[in-house]
Formats: structure tokens, sequence, C-alpha cells
């Protein structure tokens, strides 16, 4: 459990600014900033010593660390949390990079090349690694159908309102006349046409009593597991659009390769980056997760900056966001996804 950052008022103006210009200092090269460095380079007009007494003050605070292998300082996960909620200065688009994101949105093609190629700007852009998630796609049921295969086997074959169709084999119940396949194909296409999946599994749930009388029990397993096989196939389409994960891979990033090499591993697990990206779609605002806040993100110490795009009705349709290293530039990046969610809500409207 990570420990709250301090309230920024409790900071002195030196110290305040001497932490941003670390911070900005680092976010910049990726490197420890030491107090000869900031005395040189910022318009600080203190001593090096008077930076580095303001220094240890703050990471006696536990917003910056000295890595072993320099005297010099970065910032804390904690510490970066405190400038990203207190004194972050965001920096907003400039017309090129607003023309680069907009320019790959109106593409045309099909919406998921679309998806693709502005999370391919977007990680150009930031220098990190674009992400787009986008809904599963809800199939609304026309019909339901059963063919057998062999004694042990069936093709159910669910044709949606779209017009598409899709075939799951399904293994029957044992000893299972053949005509339960047509009483339980007729009974779906009867009850839970017009209705999703996750519609039709709490429909057949709550009228169970009513199904019960409707089919005897073979073709209500049939029905029941018809459902099943559909929804949790449902819940495993690719859900999460990653473009640019070269780009992690920066001069700074190659002396941490063991980070590195746990982020891409990261970014393997599209499924937790998903669940991730799924807990930014409540609000409106956009979400930062900075390194181990999430305990996906524990061992490679990687940041995620997400925001929620709607569509229609204003509801929301996908999650666009970028993964990167903690020392990302969060001041440039923030306003970068909230205009890219903007473009893409625009695509969906």
């Amino acid at each position: 459990m990570t420990m709250a950052s301090p309230p920024v008022t409790e900071l002195t103006d030196r110290a305040r600014d001497i932490f941003r210009a670390v911070v900005d200092a680092y976010v910049d090269s990726g490197m420890p900033v030491g107090s000869k460095t900031l005395a040189l380079a910022t318009g600080l007009n203190l001593s090096p010593a008077s930076i580095r007494s303001v220094m240890q003050e703050l990471e006696e605070r536990g917003l910056l660390a000295s890595p072993h292998t320099s005297a010099g300082r970065i910032p804390t996960e904690r510490g970066l949390r405190l400038f990203v909620d207190g004194m972050m200065q965001a920096l907003e688009p400039s017309e090129d990079e607003r023309a680069a994101i907009e320019s790959r949105v109106a593409g045309g093609g099909p919406v998921e090349e679309a998806l693709a190629a502005t999370t391919a700007a977007l990680s150009g852009l930031s220098s990190c690694a674009g992400l787009v998630m986008v809904p599963k796609r809800e199939l609304t049921l026309r019909s339901i159908g059963f063919v057998p295969l062999s004694a042990g086997q069936a093709m159910a074959v669910l044709v949606a309102e779209d017009g598409t169709v899709e075939n799951r084999v399904i293994d029957l119940p044992e000893g299972m006349n053949p005509s339960a396949l047509v009483e339980a194909g007729n009974y779906m296409t009867a009850t839970l046409t017009g209705l999703t999946l996750a519609e039709a599994r709490r429909r057949v749930a709550r009228d169970r009593a009513v199904s019960e009388r409707a089919l005897d029990s073979v073709a209500r397993t049939l029905v029941e597991r018809g459902l099943a096989v559909w929804s949790e196939d449902n819940d495993r389409r690719p859900v999460l659009i990653v473009r640019g994960q070269g780009r992690l891979i920066d001069a700074a990033a190659a002396a941490d390769l063991d980070r590195v090499r746990d982020l891409l591993d990261d970014l393997e697990g599209k499924q937790e980056i998903a669940s991730l990206l799924d807990s930014a779609r409540a609000g409106d605002a956009t979400r930062i997760f900075i390194g181990a806040e999430n305990k996906l993100f524990a061992l490679s110490g990687s940041s995620v900056i997400a925001r929620p795009f709607r569509g229609p009705g204003g509801r929301v349709v996908g999650v666009v966001g970028v993964i990167g290293p903690t020392r990302l530039n969060y001041a440039r990046v923030v306003p970068m996804v909230d205009f890219t969610a903007a473009t893409l809500a625009r695509l969906m409207g």
C-alpha cells in the first residue's frame, strides 16, 4: 500500500521550485539529476549546496530518491503523483500534433483501422506505446439453431440482427434425443430474439421456471450450454489495440532492460491491461496510473494515461491512452490523450 503524497501546500516555494526542476529534468533525460546540474541549467539562482539541502529534505519526505548508481536524484512514484495532481501545467497539443491525430481518424476505412491508425499516431507523438480499448461487440440475436455433427457434438449456429453468422461446436448431453436440438433452437429463437447474449442469459436464468415447463431437461441444458459458449467466446474477443511498443526502448531505457522486458511482458498480457483500462471507463476525467499504484506495473515501473471516449447518446464506447515508463512527460501527454479521446468521440458520433 503506497503512502499518500503530502499536500503541495506543505512545501515551501523554494522546495516546490526545486522539485519541479528535478521532475522536468528527469522526464526530459531519464537520468538522475544533481544539484550542480540544477544550479547551472535553471533559473533558481541558488548555490549547489542550497539546492542539495532542499533535495535532501524532499528525499526525506519520500518525494525524491537516490539511485545507488548515482549521486543525483529522481522523483519517486509518490513524488510523481504529487506533481501530476498538484503542480503540473498542461501543454496543449500543437497544431501539427492535432492535425496528425485528426488525419488518422479521417483516413476512411473500417472503424478498427481508424482506431489502429490513431493509436499509432498517438504513440509516435508521445514516444510511448499507444493503447485503445474498444467495446466487445454485443451480438443481438436474430435466430439460433443446432446442427448435429456426431453422437456427442453439434454445431450451434447463431444469426445476429446485423446479418452476421457465427458457428460454435458444443458438446451434447449424453444420450440426447435428436428432437431436443430442434426444441432448444425453436425455444431460443422464439424467446431470445432481439436480445444481446448477456440479456439472453439473464432472461433464461430469470425465466427458469417457465423454461422448465416449456423444455425438457436436455433441451434446457442445450440452451444454457449454447449461450455459455458464445458468451465465453465473446468475453475473450480482442478488445485492445497496442501500437508503438518499440518506442518504449529508448536510450535511457537501454540502461534498464529488465524494466523494459517486464513492461513488454505486461503488454503481452492484454487481458490485464484491458481490465486496467476498463476501470478508466467511469466518468469523463483522464485517469493516470503511476507505477506500483497498480499491482500490474509493480515490476516494470510503468505509467498509463487513459481517457474514455463516447459515441451516440453519450455512451462510453472505448478508452484511449498511452503506456510508458513512469518518467513520461505527463504535462505534454495528458492533453494529447484528451484530444485523441475527443477526436475518436467525433468518429464514433
